[in-house]
């Protein structure tokens, strides 16, 4: 028996009912269990509910919000859960390759794919109350530029004209050119100080748009990847841009990939690998996960758990 965790505005209920249906017949499943999300719940109640009908597999129709809350909930119990990409961005299905327009293929995945471990991160913050919160998060973790676009960024418009929607608020913060203090420190190493625009970690490399920002994120490798943005103006902003841009084109080949890893490094984008990344900020930062403002917060810790997800890919896929 399966169990389907959807979000009604992101998907068309009916459809849905329809192709789950036609794989239980196919493959001679019960009829599936269903939990709809709705405003005051991304997710979590809903999964949870998934869960006690112990389910073989969980379906999640939705965006990376619906997908970051519900693997929060099911990671701990090995269930497999399918993605039925439904939102704006479906940067997890897009990073793993999966097909985005394709319902029925979905579906199938869903009910006679293989499976396949996968890292899942956490953020652990501290508000200025002194409120310790753990949320997971599979994509990226984002403060600055990165925060103020999930803050700031109408969800009708993203809806309406997808990337575009980014446009005004990353003109702004380039034209202010706001910086933020960050004390941090690498897998328990020693504290730095560094006065910077936008810090990113994540466990996928790329964004909307196909813009590839993590060029060695690897899914399952237990690694987090960080970048640091200190543009100064910009002239700085463009080398970013243009850096970013080649990281899209040339890491697509193996000879590509081998020149930009021969390519120096600029000094306004500086990566990092870690098992833990901790920041504290002054002032205090929004905080996104996943395309999610979760809210300011003055600190966050960032771990990553190795392959504690597990996903239903393409029976073709790894496992």
């Amino acid at each position: 028996m399966a169990a389907v965790v959807f979000n009604p505005v992101k998907v068309v209920e009916g459809v849905l009912r329809d192709a789950v249906a036609a794989a239980e017949r196919e493959h001679g499943w019960a009829a599936s269990s269903w939990f709809a999300t709705d405003e005051g719940d991304a997710g979590a109640i809903a999964a949870q509910a998934a869960v006690a009908a112990a389910p073989d597999v969980i379906l999640v129709a939705g965006g990376d919000g619906t997908v970051r809350a519900v693997a929060q909930e099911v990671h701990r119990t090995g269930i497999p859960v399918a993605l039925l990409p439904s939102g704006t961005g479906n940067l997890l299905a897009r990073n793993l390759g999966f097909p985005l327009s394709d319902l029925a293929q979905g579906v199938e995945t869903a009910f006679a794919g293989a499976n396949r471990r996968v890292d899942i991160a956490f953020a652990s913050t501290r508000d200025d109350e002194g409120t310790v919160s753990r949320r997971a998060f599979l994509v990226m973790a984002g403060i600055g530029l990165d925060a103020n676009m999930a803050e700031n960024t109408s969800s009708a418009l993203k809806k309406r004209i997808g990337w575009g929607a980014y446009v005004d608020p990353i003109a702004r913060s380039i034209i202010g050119n706001a910086q933020l203090h960050v004390r941090y420190r690498i897998d328990r190493g020693r504290t730095r100080s560094v006065r910077a625009h936008t810090v990113i970690a994540g466990n996928c490399g790329t964004l909307t748009a196909n813009i590839l920002l993590l060029p060695d994120a690897i899914v399952d490798d237990g690694l987090l990847d960080v970048v640091v943005f200190r543009p100064k103006g910009a002239f700085g902003w463009a080398r970013i841009g243009s850096r970013l841009a080649a990281h899209s084109v040339f890491n697509k080949s193996r000879p590509g990939r081998w020149l930009m890893q021969r390519t120096p490094d600029l000094k306004t984008l500086n990566y990092v690998q870690a098992r833990r990344f901790d920041a504290r900020f002054d002032p205090p930062q929004l905080l996104e996960l996943d395309g999610d403002s979760v809210g300011t917060v003055r600190s966050v810790a960032l771990t990553v758990l190795h392959q504690g997800l597990t996903l239903r890919v393409p029976r073709d896929g790894e496992t």
